[in-house]
């Protein structure tokens, strides 16, 4: 199991968005995944269909990581209803904020890390966080392996994703020695604007390889598959299917990450 904490440190840049559309590609390929949806404002369980809320929350498992309050935390996508596959979210509420203070302890940011130790029945976990470097955030970060961070082509989204590497680098050093960064994907990319253009050059620049290709396209498709609870990957038309393969493109990254990983776990050590 790989788990992948998708952030920015920007609101509005679409990183939930970005999260779904993993989250659909996962579900077509067929690769058991779990989303945590640790942002307060739960877009994610929204836009994941969850008809029949659980006993529990996330809120519930962050106070409390034993695997009574996992397995009650998690529901089923309404997403797997028509195609089957396993697409479960340990479901987000408002009451999160609570733990997003600054006088939340450094321990307790190590409990979604136990808690996910015992989902043992999931191959990925995308971690949605919230748009800021609180302890929910943090709390995902040490939670995962690897980092994803959302930017637009825009000038204070860039800042922000400036930002937010020297806060995962700062997080691997102190906290985490084991999160890297996967990199910096680029949503709601123009190919056809100057300024799109320019500001992806000026990511190329500051951040190299770590600009992920290729840029999500800005589309309606995505919007509209989301107001309808669908994933974009059975959304009809071709702009769906050009986002469709963006997202394919990216959780197979991910995929070859945890690919290598398992084989790294598995070579004999001298």
């Amino acid at each position: 199991m790989i788990v992948v904490s998708v952030c920015s440190l920007k609101g509005g840049v679409g990183k939930t968005s970005v999260v779904l559309g993993l989250a659909s590609a996962a579900l077509a390929r067929g690769v058991p995944t779990l989303v945590v949806d640790l942002d307060p404002q739960a877009d994610a369980t929204m836009g994941l269909d969850v008809v029949d809320r659980p006993k529990h929350t996330v809120a519930d498992v962050l106070s409390a990581p034993r695997r009574t309050a996992l397995d009650s935390a998690v529901a089923t996508s309404g997403w797997t209803a028509e195609g089957g596959g396993t697409l479960d979210v340990m479901v987000g509420t408002v009451e999160a904020a609570a733990l997003d203070g600054p006088r939340i302890g450094e321990r307790a940011v190590h409990r979604l890390e136990t808690a996910l130790t015992r989902a043992t029945d999931y191959r990925l976990v995308l971690v949605d966080c919230p748009p800021s470097f609180g302890a929910l955030t943090r709390t995902g970060l040490v939670a995962s392996q690897r980092a994803l961070v959302v930017s637009e082509p825009a000038l204070f989204s860039v800042t922000a994703a400036d930002r937010a590497l020297r806060s995962i680098d700062e997080l691997r050093r102190t906290t985490s020695p084991d999160l890297q960064p996967l990199g910096v994907v680029v949503n709601r990319y123009r190919d056809r604007s100057p300024e799109h253009r320019y500001r992806l050059a000026e990511l190329q620049q500051m951040f190299g390889p770590l600009v992920l290709s290729p840029s999500l396209p800005e589309r309606s498709a995505l919007q509209q598959s989301q107001g309808a609870s669908s994933p974009v990957h059975r959304w009809p038309g071709a702009a769906a299917a050009e986002l469709s393969e963006a997202f394919d493109a990216h959780l197979a990254r991910l995929l070859r990450v945890a690919n290598r990983r398992r084989a790294a776990a598995a070579s004999p050590r001298a």
